[in-house]
Formats: structure tokens, sequence, C-alpha cells
């Protein structure tokens, strides 16, 4: 395997490409009968060696320069071979997106420059306090005192922290104006607690990470504004981020369906077939997981079709208000079409497997652990509640680009 990116500098061809996704998924099955506590060292290590990171970067910054399907589709193949890698990634993407929007940041050429050499930069901005999730108020905050600047305050949801080279952590200033706020992942002061404990994606570190003491210098504050409404598109593509990831986990349950029925020798005296391969009704079953799982990556690469003209805008003219909000309906829609029927197809694998498929050692149950934990970030209820307000009553969206 070579050490470029797919992409403007890239030697690296498809098949190379594919060895790097074979690694990944080698690597994640040994992890999970190794008992499956190590985090994804070694995909980490390729995807900084490949700068799989740089994929969204404009050609001209070094990058690879690809279009919004494409990225969804890598995210999507990389989720098949290890949804806590794609996972990881989330934040930085969404960083690497912000970097490029118009106007300029000063410092753009530092950060991009960065990125294009395989770095990753983290995120860090939810808090478990009262704040309403998807407003601009934080108990983290960036004061002055006689050495400089200095951010105390205490994250959650870190998700993909720990294994980033940088980190943007929003927080408040004196005048509880919301900033953004760019540092080493190692500088001293900032604390990873490595206390995740979800029921899934158990190793994308996305628990509590602490900023005691922090030194900031000014040039790594970027103030946000107070308009959160108006950045829909970098929320949708979060939010669709998502659900590509559950797209790959749902690839992976079809392969695992497939295997387990075809190599499943004992079933039932009244079973409709003397093999399992050849029962109707298996087979009906991963007929249907595959079904499921086809859907759900058609209708993320969909809409990532209408989330690229807002995305393409952003960089070329500024944010389109118009664009911005067709990009939140579409990533909304894909995210209630598809979770009932995820859930569903992780459950039914078990139908298809029979008894010893419910064994701790076939780790069959991180499919629905996963998708459980995904789904759970912005609650279908309320996504499904606004399309229909906005289907009825042509109501606005609500004023959040966590939306």
């Amino acid at each position: 395997m070579t050490t470029e990116l797919i992409g403007s500098r890239s030697t690296t061809t498809g098949e190379e490409f594919a060895d790097v996704l074979a690694a990944v998924a080698k690597d994640y099955r040994r992890r999970l009968n190794e008992g499956g506590h190590e985090p994804p060292e070694l995909g980490l290590r390729l995807v900084r060696e490949h700068r799989l990171g740089a994929v969204r970067l404009a050609r001209e910054c070094g990058g690879g320069g690809y279009s919004v399907p494409q990225f969804y589709g890598l995210i999507i193949e990389l989720a098949d071979a290890d949804p806590d890698l794609a996972h990881i990634l989330r934040v930085h993407f969404s960083v690497v997106e912000e970097l490029q929007r118009v106007p300029a940041r000063p410092d753009r050429e530092r950060w991009t420059s960065l990125v294009a050499n395989g770095s990753l930069i983290g995120g860090t901005s939810s808090e478990l306090s009262s704040t309403a999730v998807g407003g601009q108020s934080y108990d983290t905050k960036l004061l002055t005192d006689a050495t400089g600047l200095r951010l105390n305050g205490r994250k959650f949801y870190s998700t993909g922290a720990q294994f980033s080279d940088y980190l943007r952590v929003t927080a408040e200033d004196e005048r509880g104006t919301p900033v953004g706020v760019f540092i080493p992942a190692d500088r001293r002061g900032v604390v990873h607690a490595d206390d995740w404990d979800g029921i899934g994606q158990r190793h994308t570190g996305s628990g509590t990470t602490l900023f005691e003491n922090v030194e900031v210098a000014p040039g790594d504050v970027v103030r946000l504004g107070t308009s959160a409404g108006v950045d829909r598109a970098r929320g949708a593509l979060v939010q669709l981020y998502l659900h590509a990831v559950a797209a790959g986990i749902l690839r992976n349950l079809t392969t695992e369906a497939a295997a387990l029925v075809r190599h499943r020798h004992r079933t039932y005296t009244f079973a409709a077939a003397g093999a399992p391969a050849d029962d109707p009704q298996l087979l009906e079953i991963v007929g249907e997981i595959d079904a499921v799982a086809y859907a759900a990556t058609a209708l993320v690469l969909a809409a990532a079709a209408e989330l690229a003209p807002a995305l393409d805008a952003a960089r070329a003219t500024g944010i389109d208000g118009g664009l911005e909000a067709n990009a939140a309906i579409a990533a909304a829609r894909v995210k209630v079409a598809i979770e009932e029927p995820a859930l569903r197809a992780a459950s039914r694998i078990f139908d298809a497997g029979g008894a010893s498929s419910i064994r701790a050692s076939a780790h069959l149950d991180r499919h629905w652990r996963n998708l459980r934990t995904l789904f759970s970030h912005n609650p279908t209820v309320y996504k499904a509640r606004v399309l229909g307000d906005l289907a009825v009553n042509g109501s606005p969206l609500p004023d959040s680009g966590f939306f």
C-alpha cells in the first residue's frame, strides 16, 4: 500500500484502497474476537497515512476534492469495515467543511495544510447540563487571567477527540459570546477521560473531555456568531453522516446474515427445507435485510446529492439559506425513513441464525446496539414532527444548526 491520498496527489489505486478497507475490516474482527476492548489504532494509522481525512478538502488545498456523494460513499464503505473508525472521523469532516467556507478565515491555510498532510481535528461541544441541546450557551468558559486566555470546562459526547491531533472546542468568552477554540489534543490541561459507556459504538472516544486551565493563543479563537440556524448544511452533514455509518453497518449485517445461513447445518424437523441454505423462509429474512441495506445506502446518497449544492455554495459564494434548508430537510427525511427498518433488520438476523446466533462469541448483537446508539442522536420523533409541520402547515425549520 502507498501512503498517498485517493485524490489530487494520489498514486493510490482503487485496488489499493480496497486493501486498506480489507486491513481495517480484518483488524476490527480481530479486536472483536479478542474481547472488543481495543480502539481502532491500526485504522487510525491508515487513515493518517493515506490522508483519508482530506478527501473533502479542495484539490487546490492539497486534498482529494471528493464530491459530496463520493464522500458519503467512502464513509459507507469505511463503516462496513469498522463502524467505530468511521464514526470517530465525523467531527473532523465537519471542521474540514467549516474551514473552507467563505468568507475565509485568516488562518485557513494553516489548518487546511495540517489536514492535507494527514492530521485529524476532533471536537467537543455537548455538555451534560440543563442547557437545551442545539443552543449556543456553554458552561465551558474562555476567560482572561494574568497570563492570557485560559479555557476551563467539561464536555461530553466527545466523539473522536481522544484520537485526534487537534480539537475544536466550543465555549463562551467573558461577554457570553460563543467562540470556537483550536488547540492541540494533547495540550497541558486537556484530559481525555475515556469513560464512554454506551451500549454501542464503544470505541469512538465519545465520553468526557476536561479542560483545566488550558492555555489558548488569541489567534486560535474563532467567533461563532449567534445565528445557529443559518449554518444548517454543516448540521445536515453530520446528521447524514450518522446514517452513512448506519448504512455501512447494514451492509455488514447483510454479509453476516448471508454467511450465517450459508454455513448453518442444523435445522428443525418441521423446517421448510432440509438445508438452511435452501429454506425459503430463511432466504426471505436475508433478502429483507439486504433490501434494507440497499435502501439505506440509496437514501443516504440521494440526500448527499441534495446536500452538495449547499456545501458548494458555502465554499464559493457564502451560505445560501434556501439551499441550507433543503439540505437539512433531506437529511431529516433519511433519518425518519430508515431507522425503524434498520433496527428491525438488525433483530431479524437472529431469526435467520437460530439459538446459536445469540451466543456472545458471535457478536451479532453489536449491529443492533451500534444502530440504536447512532439513532439516539437527535431523536427521530422530533424530526418527524418538524417534517409533518412543514408538510401540513409550511412551518419553518427550527432555528438551530443542530437540526
